[in-house]
């Protein structure tokens, strides 16, 4: 289990694991929307656009015994920016697993919007195929290797957003690796496939979309694929289904400008949202707290919704980003084999944690209950450090994945 900690209202969520022997702990975003491990490292340069902000932790190869170096370079670009360094192997424990020789990237080199304190890197969470380093994610290789008594992992977000008080950063719920939290979640958990049986992102066919008890028409098959994305902030959709969406809603507008991805809406509206995904018949609110992103107007009359139109075209994205705004009002669990996403309601006892103030966790090593064998599945690095246009080259809203928010390079929030 790995507690994790909101931070900006919502903005964003992360946890933290260890890496090195003697192993040091390392805040980082979970993301279910990429594939790939990277730390802040010591060997700052200024020779990209900027570096670091103070206040996080960085790894230093040299004070671990266990650290391999593989000379080969790496880079990734993101919506809210861009992280080069080099790629590495070294011990990193992780929700009470651990693996010793995990290919990961030591980073020195970032764009000023990457990184919040205090996160130092992030975990991606999704499947190989879109692993930059062309290394296999630590979830999957423990999943692959049998270390896992389950072949699954679970996610339970809290929602500060709209509380009376919040602080910068506070509890921000459980990431159970191996198997569920029973107390978390009731009812049976929804399992869909993910389309195709291709796992690259964990991809869901979304297929019922209601607003105001309203259906708002989606066509079948790809052009309705939707990445569970626990990296994004909000949810992006294709310009014709948001604007559908907010058809239905009187008083809503397009935005201008720099919230041309936007729709405004009136915020006395009581918003009713749903969605429904593959074969189910089950669907899936979206409070209307987690609808209303942030008001436009000093008397709080105006909101703008968290919907927004994005348009994946050419590019390998999916039509659909679901985040955060989506997730936090489910407990979501995510399978190996059969590739697959779990859906559930969560329980009296996580709701209750939503708006509770408390100290954020402590980043912390915590005790390992398997150490995964070196010789686990884990595929060697590409030659050459490739650049990855997640969500950058779609233009689409990115992420609180490093606490900002972006839409389409222009906005930051």
């Amino acid at each position: 289990m790995n507690l994790l900690t909101n931070q900006g209202a919502d903005t964003g969520f992360f946890g933290s694991l260890a890496v090195g022997t003697p192993p040091v702990s390392f805040d980082v975003i979970l993301d279910t929307g990429s594939s790939d491990l990277w730390l802040a490292t010591d060997s700052t340069t200024s020779s990209f656009l900027s570096g670091f902000p103070s206040g996080i932790a960085t790894y230093v190869p040299s004070a671990s015994s266990t650290f391999h170096s593989l000379n080969t370079t790496f880079s990734i670009t993101y919506g809210s920016g861009a992280a080069a360094g080099a790629l590495a192997q070294d011990t990193v424990r992780f929700a009470g697993f651990a693996h010793p020789n995990q290919t990961f990237a030591t980073v020195d080199q970032i764009t000023s919007s990457v990184l919040t304190a205090p996160v130092a890197g992030l975990l991606g969470l999704a499947w190989q195929p879109l692993a930059q380093s062309g290394a296999m994610p630590l979830w999957e290789t423990l999943a692959n290797g049998s270390a896992l008594s389950e072949p699954v992992f679970a996610v339970q977000l809290t929602r500060f957003r709209n509380a009376t008080s919040s602080n910068s950063l506070e509890p921000g719920g459980t990431f159970t690796l191996g198997g569920t939290n029973a107390s978390l979640y009731e009812g049976a958990i929804d399992w869909q496939g993910i389309p195709g049986g291709k796992a690259t992102y964990w991809l869901q066919e979304l297929t019922g979309l209601t607003m105001q008890g309203n259906e708002v028409a989606l066509p079948l098959g790809p052009a309705s694929y939707a990445a569970i994305d626990t990296g994004t902030t909000l949810v992006a959709g294709p310009e014709d289904a948001i604007a559908a969406l907010y058809d239905q809603i009187p008083g809503s507008a397009p935005g201008t400008g720099d919230l041309s991805s936007f729709y405004t809406y009136p915020c006395s509206t009581d918003i009713s949202l749903t969605l429904r995904f593959g074969n189910s018949n089950v669907d899936w609110p979206v409070s209307a707290g987690d609808f209303a992103f942030a008001t436009t107007s000093e008397d709080g009359e105006t909101c703008l919704g968290a919907f927004v139109a994005t348009d994946t075209t050419g590019t390998t994205a999916p039509p659909w980003i679901l985040g955060d705004t989506f997730l936090k009002n489910v407990y979501s669990v995510f399978r190996y084999s059969p590739p697959s996403v779990g859906f559930a309601q969560l329980s009296r006892e996580a709701l209750a944690m939503n708006g509770v103030n408390g100290p954020p966790p402590s980043p912390t090593i915590g005790s390992v209950s398997v150490f995964a064998s070196a010789t686990a599945v884990q595929t060697g690095a590409r030659k050459s450090g490739a650049v990855c246009a997640r969500n950058a080259d779609a233009g689409m809203l990115v992420i609180g994945m490093m606490g900002a928010v972006l839409v389409g390079g222009l906005l930051s929030l």
